[in-house]
């Protein structure tokens, strides 16, 4: 039996217009049709971050920021480099010396010094500052060698400190940003245009505002990190000389009030001092310009 809706044409009995009935097999095509999504023009989907844009948002508050990420990098790399082992106590120096400190009874100050002038560097600087106190007790060699290491430890660990200022500064300059950002959006909120909602112009300043917060911790934590990293560096390093230099002081005990080292690094004998005049030793005569001496008059005992 012919469905009532497969013919094409039917007229209208009541007021002669003619209908047409749509045919199951169209039906069924539409149905059968994928929906096509309207995704516009692309203008409404969100964007991606990206370091520029981010620094965009945080307006002025990202100058320091990045001033200070920039000194961060630099001293990262000057201090890695210059706090490698090679330059700071060389291989050869180090087994030189150990090599002359193992017979304590036969330590060649002369033969140290020309090593440590061979490679200059903080250790060699360490153990040269001991080796001119030759001949003095070996108390005082020992306090000469911990003076010259604190000093020379301290010259290596003045630039780390602007780490450490670095990882404290910058994410208090980041939560000055914070705090502007916050005060600038809700003061922008309160007068508000009939274009603009409330929650649009909150969203759009808070997430400005804590861009600074976010720079400011991406440059403290890694400066935090090298810091410590560096600092426990240069210990380990002034440690391994501070053994290498109270390994050598006994070997310059025995030179104490004999001998000393000179500028250009030769033993010289100590010259020893004019004894003192005894009490009982006659007065030295006086010599007048008429040639005539004359001793001073003897001081009369109290009676």
């Amino acid at each position: 039996m012919p469905s009532p809706i497969s013919t094409a044409h039917a007229q209208d009995s009541e007021d002669g217009q003619n209908v047409e009935i749509i045919d199951a097999a169209d039906i069924e095509d539409v149905m059968n049709e994928a929906p096509v999504t309207a995704i516009g023009d692309g203008s409404d989907a969100p964007s991606g971050i990206d370091l520029l844009s981010l620094f965009r948002r945080g307006g002025w508050f990202m100058a320091p920021i990045g001033l200070m990420s920039m000194l961060v990098v630099t001293l990262a790399v000057e201090r890695t480099l210059s706090l490698r082992t090679s330059k700071v106590m060389p291989h050869a120096l180090m087994e030189e010396l150990s090599d002359l400190a193992a017979s304590q009874d036969h330590f060649p100050p002369s033969t140290a010094w020309e090593v440590c002038h061979e490679h200059r560097s903080p250790a060699a600087r360490v153990v040269m500052s001991m080796l001119m106190r030759t001949g003095q007790p070996l108390g005082e060699i020992e306090r000469t060698g911990t003076e010259t290491i604190q000093r020379e430890a301290d010259r290596y660990a003045a630039p780390v400190r602007w780490l450490t200022l670095a990882a404290a500064a910058t994410p208090l300059m980041g939560l000055l940003g914070t705090v502007w950002g916050m005060i600038v959006a809700f003061h922008e909120s309160s007068t508000l245009t009939a274009d603009r909602s409330r929650s649009e112009q909150l969203s759009e300043g808070i997430y400005t505002a804590l861009v600074t917060t976010l720079a400011g911790l991406v440059v403290a934590i890694p400066a935090a990190i090298l810091a410590q990293y560096l600092e426990n560096r240069i210990t380990k390093l002034f440690h391994r000389i501070e053994e290498l230099a109270f390994g050598i002081a006994p070997g310059l005990a025995r030179f104490a009030g004999r001998s000393k080292l000179d500028n250009e690094g030769q033993l010289r004998p100590i010259e020893a001092s004019p004894p003192p005049l005894s009490p009982s030793a006659p007065p030295k005569e006086t010599q007048h310009a008429n040639g005539v001496s004359a001793t001073p008059p003897p001081v009369a005992s109290p009676s």
